[in-house]
């Protein structure tokens, strides 16, 4: 996996193309780019141009996030 090469959300810009996208997951532009065109990815498509307002971009890594809990009960 490559090096993310920012250090914080608070770094990101209000909105990210597919190239930031990748640096921000440390994973290849095509990879960023294929993520960008997800059903599930939050996107806003101006013209042509697809950005993902950083606010949703946050809250995407959360939701998609895998702390551990896979829903099952304690046991």
């Amino acid at each position: 996996m490559k090096d993310s090469v920012y250090k914080s959300y608070d770094e990101l810009p209000l909105f990210l193309n597919a190239k930031t996208v990748a640096r921000v997951l440390g994973v290849s532009p095509s990879s960023g780019y294929e993520l960008m065109h997800r059903q599930d990815f939050p996107t806003l498509k101006i013209g042509n141009r697809i950005v993902v307002p950083k606010e949703k971009f946050v809250q995407w890594v959360e939701r998609n996030t895998n702390d551990g809990d896979d829903g099952s009960p304690d046991a």
